[in-house]
């Protein structure tokens, strides 16, 4: 997903001059192509990210689209004021990609998880949030925010993802209807979405598979219309169980008085000591495939 946003942005600068991209010490290998294509539209601005925050808002006020790219936590959680108050605030349409999604970055420890992001992005009103599941709807994600008004911020892991389905659909503002199903659906969004492809290899009672790229606005009324003959849902997620999809999926049955029941999966809300590869960080927290199939087997009794 990484290297296909990268560059896809490529692309979208050669046709428009008014395409910047600004990285916080991160990314080298991957953004060498756009650099040396664009060097009057390249910045570096080092470790001193809520200055390329303040930044790149300044650019925005003058016409420029800008794309910022880092490691998530030092893209939103170090820079939170900044995001709030120069990029949200005005409404900039700067664009954030925060590569490390989840547990990525494992076994790197606990400053380079991205477990709580979706929660404190969610607190910023204006902000679009997008987790892409494979490179197609990361794709998909970018052509989006180069068109959008608003900020955006778009949160990917750093490998190659396989895909999830063969074809994506160009509207990524709606849940993605993975495979057809009855009476349990799973909902997920990001790169654990080939864990719950995989989890339902071989099923003969096939579950609904739904891929919710954009999260925050959520189309809650296209989303209803996919959940025919659904009366369990189940969230997955690579990230805190209280504060993303799940907590959301939770309030819209409160508020809207819907009958589904919920199971959410996702990685407790704890600050993370063990010291596992991001395989092993699934495993542990009940995120692989072997669990998520455990769970979609128990909905169906």
């Amino acid at each position: 997903m990484r290297n296909t946003i990268i560059n896809r942005i490529t692309d979208l600068a050669q046709k428009n001059k008014d395409v910047f991209l600004a990285t916080g010490d991160a990314g080298f290998v991957v953004l060498d192509e756009y650099k040396k294509s664009f060097p009057d539209r390249f910045l570096n601005l080092g470790i001193a990210e809520q200055n390329m925050i303040s930044f790149s808002a300044g650019l925005a006020l003058v016409g420029y689209k800008v794309f910022l790219y880092n490691i998530i936590p030092f893209l939103l959680y170090r820079c939170y004021e900044q995001v709030r108050n120069d990029i949200c605030y005005q409404r900039l349409p700067v664009t954030l990609v925060g590569t490390g999604s989840g547990v990525t970055y494992a076994p790197a420890g606990v400053t380079h998880y991205s477990v709580e992001d979706i929660a404190i992005a969610r607190t910023l009103p204006n902000l679009v949030i997008l987790s892409p599941s494979d490179a197609i709807q990361a794709e998909r994600c970018i052509e989006y925010a180069f068109k959008s008004e608003k900020p955006v911020y778009i949160r990917v892991a750093k490998s190659g993802e396989p895909a999830i389905a063969k074809d994506c659909p160009k509207d990524i503002e709606e849940p993605i209807l993975i495979k057809e199903g009855r009476d349990v659906a799973v909902l997920f969004h990001g790169s654990i979405g080939y864990e719950v492809i995989k989890a339902i290899e071989g099923f003969k009672n096939s579950p609904v598979i739904i891929s919710i790229p954009m999260i925050q606005p959520l189309n809650f009324n296209s989303l209803l219309r996919k959940l025919k003959n659904v009366n369990t849902l189940i969230t997955v997620e690579e990230h805190f169980i209280e504060g993303g999809i799940g907590s959301i999926i939770a309030d819209w049955i409160l508020k809207e008085r819907l009958p589904f029941k919920l199971k959410k999966l996702g990685i407790k809300n704890e600050f993370i000591h063990a010291v596992k590869d991001n395989p092993g960080m699934r495993t542990k927290y009940g995120i692989s495939s072997s669990k998520i199939k455990y769970e979609i087997e128990n909905a169906f009794k």
